[in-house]
């Protein structure tokens, strides 16, 4: 009996999604696991997984349609099913797309390291990627690529009409505006990074400045709960466990992947796990689990040169640190001389529904003091 694919939620914020690209022809054979289709949720693009075997017979939501979670996208049974057979194991509303009938399968090429933005693109512009050459992280493909090819080499001409927001953007600009309603204040310090700067030189691999803030923050989130919640208009909810998110810029958005019980996590541990999370986050690769349940998040823009900024909420969490570069500054020492020194400056961003200035001010010395005698953040790690 044919059995019905239905829109996954692949998010805990996900309402509807968009198919981006079945990876699967109609007629094709299809495995348990096997990825089927590519969807736009409003988070990321993300892989579904077939989870039964047997043939794709029909697909009901055609790529660039949307469809609500829970909606049919597909029916997979065996080859002697009729595509258009009534009778599936799970009764739900049929969908507004057209049917369409099945289709001997047409072979693919082997997948193209292009992102999903980049894919659409080609597809839309008649661009054959196969023929470029990507100028992203491992080669990928990007935006960019695909419009220079499509104007011949030349950069795309100002001018243009607006370039359509895809699911994600149009998430984050959401997101944004209602932080922006959020009442916040900002707290700032400037840590001598000396000491945590010997900590990195001294071990191998070395961990990034960024990897020390967050188990720094992890550290400290465990000594004060309040800022490791979230609000709510039902009173204040304090997370079981201490997830940091880290702000990552890739190709037209902004994600937070997140690193789950950061403070229970050793240095280097967080060191690999950050790095793997950045690739996938600019792939385009990162899963639903690697976006969701994060408690706090950390933007660190010193990469750029960035001395200091404050950045916006990732509501309903209660806070935010902006971190800028490490560089060298005039420091008055303890004996009152002039001295220059490593600097780094973290602005920590609160709302003041759940946050008040002492309890915020405290916070962020704690992570000073731990990033300015850094011997606790390679401790063994204490594991409940």
């Amino acid at each position: 009996m044919a059995v019905e694919i239905v829109m996954p939620r692949l998010s805990d914020s996900m309402e509807e999604g968009t198919v981006a690209k079945w990876l699967v022809d109609e007629g094709a054979q299809v495995a348990k696991g096997q990825p089927l289709v590519e969807i736009d949720t409003d988070k990321a693009t993300m892989e579904y997984e077939s989870e039964s075997d047997g043939t794709l017979l029909q697909i009901l939501v055609a790529e660039g349609e949307t469809a609500a979670i829970g909606t049919p996208i597909a029916r997979i049974g065996s080859p002697a099913e009729r595509a258009d057979a009534p009778e599936v194991s799970t009764p739900a509303p049929t969908p507004a797309a057209p049917q369409r009938p099945a289709a001997a399968p047409t072979p693919r090429g082997p997948r193209m390291n292009a992102s999903p933005i980049a894919k659409r693109l080609a597809q839309e512009l008649g661009v054959d990627l196969a023929q470029l050459r990507g100028t992203g992280p491992n080669g990928m493909i990007t935006k960019e690529d695909v419009e220079r090819a499509a104007d011949g080499g030349a950069p795309a001409p100002a001018g243009d009409a607006p370039e359509p927001l895809s699911r994600v953007q149009r998430a984050i600009a959401r997101h944004m505006i209602e932080a922006a309603t959020v009442p916040t204040f900002a707290v700032e310090v400037e840590i001598d990074m000396t000491a945590s700067s010997e900590l990195r030189e001294s071990l191998d691999p070395k961990p990034s400045f960024n990897d020390l803030v967050v188990k720094a923050c992890a550290l400290a989130l465990r000594d004060h709960p309040r800022v490791n919640a979230a609000y709510s208009e039902q009173g204040f909810r304090y997370a079981a466990e201490i997830n940091v998110g880290i702000a990552v810029a890739a190709e037209d958005a902004l994600l937070v992947p997140v690193i789950r019980d950061a403070d229970r996590k050793s240095l280097q541990d967080i060191r690999t796990e950050a790095r793997e999370l950045a690739e996938k986050a600019r792939a385009g690769t990162l899963t639903p689990a690697e976006l969701d349940g994060g408690t706090f998040t950390i933007s660190n823009l010193g990469m750029h040169g960035v001395r200091r900024f404050e950045a916006l909420l990732n509501t309903p969490q209660a806070a935010i640190l902006a971190v800028g570069a490490v560089e060298p500054r005039p420091t008055v020492a303890e004996s009152r001389e002039l001295v220059v020194r490593p600097v780094m400056s973290a602005t920590l961003v609160c709302d003041h529904r759940i946050l008040y200035g002492a309890e915020a001010a405290v916070f962020l010395a704690r992570v000073r003091e731990l990033l300015e005698d850094p011997e606790p953040l390679e401790a063994p790690v204490q594991r409940p």
